[in-house]
């Protein structure tokens, strides 16, 4: 399809999404490399209850497990709407979800700059296979079936790229963050420049929604501490998050009709 051929909307969204492409990859060399600050990892609630270390923010990541599991089971029973070309990709999200959960969960039981990989690793597998869907429900199909593995592999390098940084003494976070970020940048954009191919959408906006509270919460890590004394910040940050998860795949289970 040519640039004639698309509405104008179109047109801005496309334009919007190579600025924030060009405005991303220009950052990795006019921003200098960022490491990992290391009071990241001394979160304000640190309670030990039932021989777990910071308790809370160690099994507020169920809800990822839950999440992630109810999407593996309706995708067994065939029972969400999706782009069938691209199927794998719902299952790599959902997979992704379910093991953060461990990831997660691991990183809390002993923050520190070794285990938090083991975060960074399944949520960045989610995110990418996310994006890879969002293309291919907005865009185009054969989009997001190209540059659904290549992506997976950019988004596990990153992180492991910062990991080989820190330990040279230099860390460099520019291309996780990049990686984490240009997409939750990007996909607004798509959405509301761009027709779905299912008759639903309202599921992603909440997804962001809940994706920019958790930032929200994280961020409030200590202050919401004080003020709630049972959970966190960070604690509610997982909970949020995995709601959204919910609803996004309580989305794909309702939506009808693939458009063409």
């Amino acid at each position: 399809m040519g640039w004639n051929e698309i509405t104008r909307k179109q047109q801005v969204g496309v334009i919007a999404i190579v600025a924030i492409a060009l405005v991303s990859l220009t950052s990795l060399f006019v921003v200098e490399p960022i490491a990992q600050d290391l009071s990241y990892h001394a979160f304000k609630d640190g309670r030990t209850l039932f021989g777990i270390p910071n308790f809370w923010n160690v099994v507020s990541n169920l809800p990822y497990l839950f999440a992630g599991l109810w999407g593996i089971g309706l995708l067994m029973l065939n029972r969400l709407t999706l782009v069938p070309e691209l199927k794998v990709a719902y299952w790599i999200f959902c997979v992704g979800v379910a093991w953060l959960c461990f990831g997660s969960g691991y990183y809390h039981w002993s923050p520190d700059n070794h285990t938090l990989v083991w975060d960074r690793l399944p949520m960045t597998v989610a995110f990418m296979a996310f994006f890879a869907i969002i293309l291919s429900e907005f865009l185009q199909v054969r989009l997001g079936k190209v540059l659904l593995y290549p992506m997976l592999l950019l988004g596990a390098a990153s992180v492991f790229y910062w990991q080989y940084t820190e330990g040279q003494g230099a860390g460099d976070l520019r291309p996780y963050a990049i990686v984490q970020f240009m997409p939750m940048l990007t996909i607004p954009v798509i959405l509301l420049c761009f027709k779905g191919k299912f008759d639903r959408v309202s599921a992603y906006w909440w997804m962001i929604a809940a994706y920019a509270a958790a930032k929200v919460f994280e961020h409030f890590d200590g202050g919401l501490y004080d003020l709630l004394i049972v959970m966190s910040g960070h604690s509610i940050k997982h909970v949020i998050s995995a709601v959204g998860v919910f609803v996004l795949v309580a989305g794909w289970q309702k939506r009808v009709g693939l458009r063409g």
